[in-house]
């Protein structure tokens, strides 16, 4: 019986949608019924209506899905009202009404996906990867639909199918910048500055009394502005990537540093004093017992490190670069008034920042599965 409820309500809205489109394709009327105040709010309460029961009946994730297969089909309408019958720029009340209620069937259908439980865990995963992507598709959904909807100027924020028709015909520009700005200058800054503040924790670890000189000057390196860092880096290792390099090794050495002699520190008293009855040396006791145990933490920079390091890169690019990188094309394309480019090369930033903070994760996962975290999700 809920089931059959759940889809007369959902039906009732497919009608109630296509009584739009009906209204809205009259040749007398070009936005119909969404320009006549009563006809307009009598339809936005009887899709509202129809929305808050099939919002309140929905439990199970196959309601869920059917929920959004609803919304999907209204950001349809709404997108074919904006654009085909002239409502860009023009949307009345009624029809923010309407993407108000289709945020609401959005939410209550990944919702339902979301507290999706089961013991098996490839459906579970699945479930994991499937509602942050169902809710980033909204988000770039109602981003097109309020900055069409509200006329919003291309030079301030352009919509996301303007930025991804640019994305699309500068394939061969943003390959070129990522290769110069991810591939030579992140990584091997990652890799350096990384490594260098690895090595100098175990240094500290090793001859106490320098963690009263190392430390504090660590600390001193890592508050530095990177404003400040990157034209004197320029000015030593040259425009190319080696001095954006530099930079990333500035701003991922005190984290890997301090993460790394926490971790070190991490060891039970049982654990020492086994250790020490089997008559272990500093090394035995670093290699078998201590850096296992620190993996959490160092895996714990790493991540951190994974997004400061392309940060970095990309600011350092702002005071001196060649004609190629992420940064360089950043701060031209403003200059030209091309926001559209510049939101194409946030994409490609963002999809490599997060490329790489995942690759780390899941590398974090491998080593770390015995940790209380990873065995509590279990």
């Amino acid at each position: 019986m809920n089931a059959r409820f759940d889809k007369f309500c959902a039906f009732g809205l497919c009608a109630g949608l296509g009584a739009v489109m009906a209204g809205s394709a009259t040749p007398i009327e070009p936005i119909g019924i969404f320009n006549t105040p009563l006809f307009g709010l009598s339809v936005a309460l009887t899709i509202g209506a129809a929305l808050w029961f099939a919002w309140k009946r929905a439990n199970t994730p196959a309601d869920g899905l059917w929920l959004l297969v609803v919304a999907l089909i209204g950001t349809g309408v709404a997108l074919h009202l904006l654009y085909s019958y002239g409502l860009a720029g023009e949307a009345t009340l009624s029809f923010w009404l309407f993407i108000l209620s289709l945020w609401a069937l959005v939410w209550r259908g990944i919702d339902c996906i979301a507290s999706f439980k089961s013991l098996n865990t490839t459906h579970q995963r699945i479930v994991s990867i499937l509602v942050p992507l169902l809710f980033g598709a909204w988000l770039l959904s109602l981003w097109e639909l309020v900055v069409t909807g509200f006329a919003v100027p291309h030079v301030l924020l352009p919509p996301p199918s303007a930025i991804a028709a640019r994305f699309a015909s500068s394939l061969d520009i943003l390959r070129a910048d990522f290769y110069q700005t991810f591939m030579k200058a992140v990584l091997a800054g990652y890799v350096m500055g990384c490594g260098s503040g690895f090595m100098v924790a175990i240094l500290i670890d090793r001859v106490p009394f320098l963690q009263r000189g190392l430390l504090p000057l660590g600390n001193m390196v890592s508050a530095l502005p990177i404003v400040g860092v990157a034209p004197i880096m320029v000015m030593w290792f040259g425009f190319d990537w080696q001095s954006k390099a530099a930079v990333v090794v500035i701003m991922t050495f005190f984290p890997m540093l301090v993460n790394t002699i926490t971790g070190l520190s991490e060891a039970g008293a049982l654990e020492k004093d086994l250790m020490r009855s089997y008559g272990a040396g500093y090394w035995q006791n670093l290699f078998k017992l201590r850096l296992p145990a620190s993996l959490p933490f160092i895996f714990n920079a790493l991540k951190i490190n994974s997004t400061l390091a392309l940060i970095g890169a990309i600011i350092a690019e702002f005071f001196g670069t060649p004609i190629v990188g992420m940064g360089f094309r950043i701060s031209t394309e403003v200059g030209r008034m091309n926001v559209d480019m510049v939101w194409a090369e946030i994409v490609v930033a963002a999809l490599a920042g997060s490329t790489f903070y995942g690759v780390i994760a899941l590398l974090e996962r491998k080593f770390t599965f015995w940790h209380a975290s990873y065995r509590h999700e279990r």
